[in-house]
């Protein structure tokens, strides 16, 4: 397998990862690219203070260079802001991963237009505007560069209380898809991927017997980790012969169903 220096070709590829200020998925992806030898882009929004501690703690375990950006990508010039900023600053970008999102249940009877207007505009559009952003920056780089879309195995069979939600990750399976043929057409070295995460995180509210009811919801009868997606991560943007896929992450949750779990998960 090529290592991210290989697939790059530079000595340090620059990462940047939406959603990643504060300690969940998104942060751990961070670290573990920063760990990979990255220099990092961290994004928050109202996570500023724990973006500020999860940069001094790369710079200070794997002397990685972080810059910090920040804003609402509810704002649609958000995105390529960001984008932007990472540019101006190391001089490329090689991998974006799309993880910042909103995840909340709600009963079908209470959504309203704007619930649903807030999912596709954080959860698909933000999205699709890094990943062009970022596209149409590696179309200019030799080595291209590998975008990775976060998504939900739930996608494929959801279940109650998010009507909302999962109709923005869907978009997300196809935006991938699309994205990846247009910026490989534009250069081959570009891939795009998305990963579908099961449940690595769940939700505060969740109690113990829930948890051990999600846990024997998979086929290896537990709860994942961030640090499996961020595993995840490193393998789209090392192995340069997949392009345009939707990889479940999830314990063999996708194609397991047992009887009366209908308990959320959250995975960011």
């Amino acid at each position: 397998m090529n290592s991210l220096f290989d697939v790059y070709q530079t000595k340090t590829p620059v990462a940047l990862v939406t959603g990643s200020g504060a300690p969940r998925v998104g942060q751990a992806i961070a670290k573990h690219l920063a760990y990979l030898g990255c220099s990092i882009g961290l994004h928050a929004h109202e996570s500023s203070d724990a973006a500020e501690v999860a940069a001094l703690e790369l710079q200070d375990l794997y002397g990685s260079e972080v810059l910090i950006t920040s804003g609402s990508l509810q704002e649609h010039a958000t995105a390529e802001r960001l984008v932007r900023e990472v540019v101006e600053h190391f001089g490329r970008i090689d991998i974006l991963v799309n993880s910042a999102a909103i995840w909340f249940p709600t009963s079908i009877e209470d959504i309203t237009p704007k619930e649903l207007v807030d999912y596709f505009e954080i959860n698909t559009m933000s999205s699709w505007l890094a990943a062009r952003a970022a596209g149409l920056q590696m179309v200019q780089q030799e080595s291209g560069g590998s975008i990775i879309n976060i998504s939900d195995w739930a996608t494929d069979r959801p279940y109650l209380d998010h009507a909302a939600y999962f109709p923005s990750k869907g978009g997300v399976d196809a935006m991938t898809r699309s994205l990846a043929v247009e910026l490989a057409h534009r250069n081959s070295r570009i891939r795009v991927n998305c990963i579908k995460p099961g449940p690595v995180l769940l939700a505060d509210e969740v109690d113990q017997q829930q948890a051990d009811r999600i846990a024997n919801s998979t086929l290896v009868k537990r709860v994942g980790t961030a640090e499996h997606i961020a595993h995840a991560v490193q393998f789209l943007c090392e192995n340069d012969f997949v392009n345009g896929i939707a990889m479940p992450v999830d314990g063999g949750r996708t194609i397991y169903a047992p009887d009366g779990l209908q308990v959320g998960m959250n995975t960011g």
